[in-house]
C-alpha cells in the first residue's frame, strides 16, 4: 500500500508530465498555424503577380 507522500509524489509527476505534454502541442499548434498563414499570404501574393503580368498582356 502506497503512503501519502507516494501518492503526492506520483500525482505530481502525473501532472507535470501532462502539462509538459500541453506545452509541446500547444508549441505544434502555433507553428502550424504560422506555417498556413504564411503559405496564405505566398499564395496571395503569387495570385496579385499573375494578375498583374495577364493585364499587361
Amino acid at each position: 500500500m502506497p503512503t501519502g507522500k507516494q501518492l503526492a509524489d506520483l500525482g505530481y509527476k502525473t501532472f507535470s508530465a501532462s502539462m509538459m505534454l500541453l506545452t509541446v502541442y500547444g508549441g505544434y499548434l502555433c507553428s502550424v498555424g504560422i506555417y498556413h498563414y504564411f503559405q496564405q499570404r505566398r499564395a496571395q501574393r503569387q495570385a496579385a503577380e499573375e494578375q498583374k503580368t495577364s493585364g499587361i498582356l
